[in-house]
């Protein structure tokens, strides 16, 4: 995706009336109605109107500065045009391009005032959008990460440019039923008065045009079936389940139909190690009785590598250690979880017969007679308990 700030050639530090101003520019610019079977003209004018959707919100704007395109799309959040149609665009604008009570906008003024309440014409028929699973490490999650997928997809026809007829003849001609409208009107009269009923032109479907000599490659289909390598970009925290949309990256469209989206959903791959709840990873750490009767140093893994640990003496099995801010960051935020390393201490089980020996000179020693009731002098959680109803 291209960078929102370059789509309308303003800088980072553009107030809103030069993002205002510069989308006016190119909005006028891009228009379908001045350019019209252009695709790539309609494709920029679709850029404009996301970038300054984004842009054009103080909410927004900071997210995106702050973590790209994912800010403002990832974790369902609100993001990119979302327009169904092109021709709907410039009226989710009318702040900049006016219109209202009085009238028309300024699109009416430049193009001729083709009046708002009449359907627009639709070219082609738009492409499906696409969903596949992206399976991610914590590592990746923890990070960030760059991926390139390979997608199939239907793609645009390059021997008739997506147009469907035949490249080097006259390719379309005007649908001689509804006049290039795209629609058939229908009036009857009663006694209640006039009514006029619309509906789309079935020998175009719709097109306001009909095709005269049919591309060989895409069979007039103006697509056909082929492989694209798409880069992403993931932001970091992102969750199991969570989605990241590219829009205009889905299946071409028929005969130059709006392209479909790309919806990536995030697959969390099981950790050899660590177990996650929410920001936070669990690590199950294995000490001797020696080690958690004299206290130890330990090497634990991390998501970044490996760290020491230090164990003090007396440590009792299923306590657990906070390693501050070695798990997870939030999506779209500043905060980030913790390791949580729970010690559980090894009891062995294939004893020597000296080894026996010496666990049985200690067995009634009093500092091998477990004390339930005090922790280091701490009440258990159970005391606690009694006390309340006693």
């Amino acid at each position: 995706m291209r960078d929102y700030y370059e789509i309308l050639g303003v800088n980072k530090s553009a107030s809103e009336s030069d993002i205002k101003k510069a989308y006016r520019k190119l909005a006028l610019k891009y228009h379908p109605d001045r350019n019209p079977g252009d695709n790539e003209a309609e494709t920029k004018f679709k850029e404009a109107a996301e970038a300054y959707e984004v842009l054009s919100s103080p909410e927004k704007r900071s997210r995106y500065d702050r973590f790209g395109h994912a800010g403002v799309r990832g974790n369902g959040a609100a993001g990119g045009a979302g327009f169904q149609d092109i021709n709907d665009i410039f009226n989710a604008f009318s702040d900049i391009f006016g219109g209202g009570a009085g009238g028309g906008s300024i699109f009416d003024e430049v193009f001729g005032g083709a009046g708002r309440g009449r359907r627009a014409r639709r070219r082609g028929r738009p492409g499906g959008d696409l969903r596949i699973k992206l399976p991610l490490s914590l590592e990746e999650i923890s990070e960030g990460s760059e991926k390139k997928i390979k997608v199939r997809k239907f793609v645009a026809c390059k021997p008739c440019n997506g147009s469907g007829a035949e490249a080097g003849k006259e390719g379309y001609s005007t649908c001689p039923t509804c006049q290039g409208m795209g629609e058939v009107r229908q009036v009857t009269r009663s006694v209640f008065g006039q009514f006029v009923n619309v509906q789309t032109c079935s020998d175009c479907q719709g097109e306001g045009r009909t095709i005269n000599n049919t591309c060989n490659e895409c069979k007039g289909e103006g697509r056909v079936k082929g492989e694209e390598t798409i880069p992403i970009t993931v932001p970091a925290g992102v969750l199991d389940g969570n989605y990241l949309t590219l829009r205009g990256a889905g299946n071409a469209g028929v005969r130059g139909g709006t392209v479909g989206d790309l919806r990536i959903e995030i697959e969390e791959l099981p950790h050899k190690y660590f177990k996650r709840e929410g920001l936070d990873i669990y690590y199950d750490l294995f000490i001797s009785f020696p080690d958690a009767a004299l206290g130890t140093e330990v090497e634990v893994p991390t998501l970044k590598g490996r760290a020491r640990l230090d164990i003090e003496a007396g440590i009792q099995s299923g306590k657990l250690l906070r390693m501050r801010t070695k798990g997870l960051p939030e999506l779209n935020g500043n905060g980030r979880g913790d390791q949580m390393v729970r010690v559980n201490v090894w009891t062995p089980r294939d004893l020597t017969e000296e080894e026996k020996q010496f666990f049985e000179e200690y067995r009634n020693s009093p500092s091998f007679v477990p004390k339930p009731e005090t922790e280091g002098g701490r009440k258990s959680f159970f005391s606690k308990v009694k006390d309340v109803f006693t």
